[in-house]
């Protein structure tokens, strides 16, 4: 391989490492609140979550580029802060990684999350767990199986579902 390719290379891996840990930092918090609040806001924040699903990925990069360009609302607002514009950046590439993969990763843990129900909270309540105990050690680890590729296949592809779970 020519150094070239070795950098292209590079630059998809980082891309890639970055975009799927930013993915499970903003996901994760998104899923739940999802699959655990009655707010009004609900049904619009899970239109626009996911929304990236069924548009076109020419059509998502068409208003990725026009919200990031330089007349767009977040290209005036980063050259406002001196970051420049973010199309054609590596910047922007993770952002429009980060945007269309949301939808695929949000709903295998809202739906992992939405599985598990009020019990274990419950639960932990009556072990004097502190509020932010409970989130953390008794429902996170039954939707890591849906974070990880199998899950999120087998909650893709429902005829996979029995093989997985």
């Amino acid at each position: 391989m020519s150094p070239m390719d070795w950098q292209a290379l590079l630059i998809t891996l980082k891309m890639a490492v970055l975009a799927t840990s930013l993915l499970l930092l903003l996901a994760t918090p998104l899923a739940w609140w999802l699959a655990t609040t009655a707010s009004r806001w609900r049904p619009w924040i899970s239109t626009l979550t996911t929304l990236p699903m069924v548009l076109p990925p020419t059509v998502l990069g068409f208003y990725l580029l026009i919200l990031m360009g330089p007349s767009g609302p977040l290209g005036r607002l980063t050259e406002t802060l001196g970051l420049g514009t973010l199309p054609f950046t590596f910047t922007g590439i993770v952002l429009g990684s980060v945007v269309h993969s949301l939808p695929f990763v949000v709903q295998p843990l809202q739906n992992a999350f939405a599985a598990i129900g009020p019990r274990p909270l419950e639960v932990a309540a009556t072990l004097r767990a502190g509020p932010g105990t409970p989130s953390a050690r008794w429902c996170c680890p039954w939707p890591v199986r849906a974070s990880s590729p199998p899950g999120c296949w087998a909650s893709a592809t429902p005829s996979a579902s029995s093989a997985w779970c």
